[in-house]
């Protein structure tokens, strides 16, 4: 009994000299209240062990600059360009529209507006890996790819083979990995690429004593540019499953675009300034970034977001794009845990009689996301949104399309995680047949989707309502 009463006081000692400083640091960083409500909640429910999570997962970095693009030299380079494009779709009314996310994406983000381009839709993981392997296969001077997850299966093995065929033909191939996303890619296999003559670095590798200051800031980027001239962005990573499917849930549905023109050089900008923070080195010369044609395509802007950046760039164009819909939203995300700002746009648009529509999947890849995005169901619904589950396997697609000229596809969840810490890219493009066919692969997903009813929703038994409740206190940390 003694024995018990001294664990007591010493755990009680060690709980208050460490679950409250960092309580009170949590406090002074006056990040969202959310945010430090979760986390003080997490401090107190779990003592000793909260204090570890938070140490690894919640220190927040985006004002401490521990990323800086000002080393790359590529990026003043180009940026002046923009106002002269954006008075070329001021001819086009129809785009003009939306010219607010087009100026804020410039200031926040130095997010530069190209008008000649052409944007190709490949909405499987079939269209997209022939795609890539094509380009590849093309490929005559250099061939970039950054990815979260490049796995040591068929597919990974395959691209890998493929690039070191080009390799040895004489072609520049760089790599980046999330060390993170790629925690399974096993030595053997990184060392045969480089001894082929491949540059492959992991992004903020992960280890003691940096454990702490990187685990929480991932690369989620997927980018694949070739010579410069064609690139590739969107929800998929190189695995088997983006074909495969997954085990028990079924097909995987996911979008990415395969881009041509201008915009490849604003993708080639945010590869190379990922490259210089891996291995200081700078990417430059006409080589890699091809002259502006300033043609009348497909009007994009590549638009990146993360600890680099000033400003939660991506994030805040989404809350602009849904709070000035006219006529309709419609979205396609994995996970819906958005932030206060955009749950309010959402609700708001709604409450407006905007035809607002969201379409996540039913059944999910990771369980507690899944109930957290479940978790904000019932208040959408109150609202008036109209929310989709997508049973024909698993939806990983992160699509926004706004009224009749506006969509953004990319690597960007609905949710704190990719909205506020992860390093993410999307295209935002403005285009009124871009939009229509991204509307068409819409429809396709309602065509697989059912609809949640409010009374269907407010029947589920009680341990559902309760552990998504439970969910959505952690959803901010997630």
């Amino acid at each position: 009994m003694i024995e018990l009463s001294v664990f007591w006081q010493v755990f009680s000692l060690v709980f208050l000299i460490t679950a409250i400083p960092v309580s009170v640091m949590i406090i002074l960083e006056k990040r969202s209240p959310y945010k430090t409500a979760a986390w003080v909640l997490v401090l107190i429910m779990v003592p000793v062990f909260g204090v570890i999570f938070y140490l690894i997962f919640g220190q927040e970095y985006r004002k401490q600059k521990i990323f800086s693009r000002s080393g790359i030299k590529s990026l003043g380079k180009i940026r002046n360009l923009s106002l002269k494009q954006l008075r070329q779709i001021r001819t086009r009314k129809d785009s003009y529209e939306k010219e607010n996310i087009i100026r804020l994406l410039l200031n926040n983000s130095n997010s530069l507006l190209t008008t000649g381009n052409e944007v190709k839709i490949l909405d499987s993981g079939e269209s997209t890996f022939r795609a890539i392997f094509e380009a590849i296969k093309n490929a005559e001077h250099h061939i970039h790819l950054e990815y979260y997850i490049f796995s040591d299966d068929k597919t990974g093995n395959r691209l890998k083979d493929l690039l070191i065929e080009k390799s040895i033909q004489g072609i520049e191939v760089r790599v980046i990995i999330d060390d993170v996303g790629s925690w399974g890619l096993k030595r053997k296999f990184i060392n045969e690429l480089r001894g082929n003559g491949i540059e492959i670095y992991p992004f903020m590798e992960v280890h003691f004593p940096r454990l702490t200051s990187r685990v929480n800031f991932r690369n989620h980027r997927k980018i694949l540019i070739v010579d410069g001239v064609v690139g590739f962005t969107g929800g998929i990573n190189i695995a088997d499953r983006y074909i495969d499917g997954i085990k028990g849930i079924g097909p995987w549905r996911d979008t990415h675009l395969r881009i041509t023109g201008d915009a490849v050089a604003c993708m080639q900008v945010i590869f190379a300034a990922d490259w210089y923070f891996c291995i200081n080195e700078n990417i430059t010369g006409s080589k890699y970034f091809k002259p502006f044609t300033e043609g009348h395509g497909t009007a994009v802007q590549i638009s990146s977001s993360g600890p680099d950046s000033d400003w939660e760039s991506i994030s805040q164009a989404f809350f602009a794009a849904i709070a000035n819909a006219r006529k309709k939203v419609y979205i396609a995300t994995p996970y819906l845990m958005p932030p206060p700002d955009i749950l309010s746009a959402l609700k708001i648009a709604a409450l407006s009689n905007i035809d607002v529509r969201i379409v996540i999947p039913h059944r999910s890849d990771a369980l507690i996301p899944r109930w957290s995005s479940f978790s904000y169901v019932s208040e959408l619904l109150e609202a008036g949104v109209r929310v989709y589950f997508y049973e024909t396997g698993f939806i990983h697609s992160k699509y926004i399309i706004v009224d009749d000229t506006f969509v953004t596809v990319g690597t960007t969840n609905l949710d704190f995680r990719s909205l506020e810490t992860n390093f993410e890219i999307n295209a935002f493009i403005y285009d009124p047949d871009f939009t229509a066919r991204m509307e068409a692969v819409f429809t396709a997903d309602l065509e697989n989707s059912w609809e949640i009813s409010r009374g269907y929703w407010e029947k589920r038994p009680w341990h559902k309502k309760f552990r998504e409740s439970v969910a959505h206190i952690v959803s901010p940390l997630l």
